[in-house]
């Protein structure tokens, strides 16, 4: 990739108040009174669909749990809304996996994530093939675990994502769409799901030890981490980053998502 970093969005600090307060997609789901944002214009060199994160430096992700899986320890497919810092919804994703391996592998599943618009057009995909038990342990003693893509369906793919392993915690790197390190996304240590408190997954380029971002599991509460594994996430970057990149990190929060953070499967 040539650059980090673009000139900005035209006009950006106007799009917090362009919102649409009713569901036009028609089988995506939304929870009552949610606020939907409407439809950008093309913007030249973004690939088509994900024109709302170039306004954006920060990106909520929050996983909806149906209460029969709460009730029942039963694991469905995950579902997200993705939404901006104001509550504000741009984006709802929805696993597409085996009904066997979500029982039976449950976090090392294989899955394709798809990420639509409010308007129920695919604007992402992500992808991780099954890691079964020998796979893990071999990738453990390798330094290297769990990959995920990151396409677009106007572009193709822009990125890859690999888990690989230090001495205490995990890490991730990011790659672009030719195999360039962009960023390293510090991990966890083994205790991801302890503490009252959130965890931070810093995001920093090669050269610098600077965070210019993070992934952050927002702590949910005692009785909502102790009995349902829904989890929040906030995606922080620079609104100056360059889309493609901007959608890599958001397609990287649900590897995170799944290794770090499935605990109850």
């Amino acid at each position: 990739m040539d650059q980090l970093f673009y000139n900005g969005p035209p006009d950006y600090v106007e799009i917090e108040d362009r919102a649409i307060t009713t569901e036009p997609g028609a089988s995506i789901q939304a929870a009552p009174g949610a606020i939907w944002m409407e439809a950008l214009p093309a913007i030249e060199g973004i690939p088509a669909g994900l024109e709302y994160l170039a306004y954006l430096d920060t990106v909520m992700v929050h996983q909806v749990k149906e209460v029969l899986e709460i009730l029942t320890g039963w694991e469905s497919k995950n579902k997200y809304a993705i939404r901006n810092k104001n509550g504000q919804q741009c984006y709802y994703a929805f696993e597409e996996s085996n009904a066997w391996e979500r029982q039976c592998c449950g976090s090392q599943r294989g899955f394709t994530m798809h990420i639509v618009d409010n308007f129920n057009k695919n604007v992402l995909i992500v992808k991780r093939e099954l890691r079964c038990c020998a796979d893990s342990f071999c990738g453990c003693l390798l330094g290297l675990q769990n990959i995920c893509t990151i396409e677009s369906l106007s572009t193709g793919l822009l990125g890859t994502v690999l888990q690989g392993y230090g001495c205490t915690n995990s890490f991730y790197n990011i790659l672009d769409k030719d195999g360039n390190l962009i960023f390293l996304v510090d991990g966890q240590g083994c205790c991801t799901s302890c503490c009252c408190e959130d965890k931070d997954f810093t995001i920093k380029t090669p050269d610098s030890s600077v965070p210019i971002g993070s992934i952050t599991k927002k702590w949910g509460g005692l009785l909502r981490e102790a009995f349902t594994d829904a989890d929040t996430f906030a995606v922080t970057f620079p609104i100056d980053l360059d889309v493609k990149l901007k959608a890599i990190l958001l397609g990287a929060t649900f590897l995170i998502d799944f290794v770090e953070f499935e605990n109850n499967n």
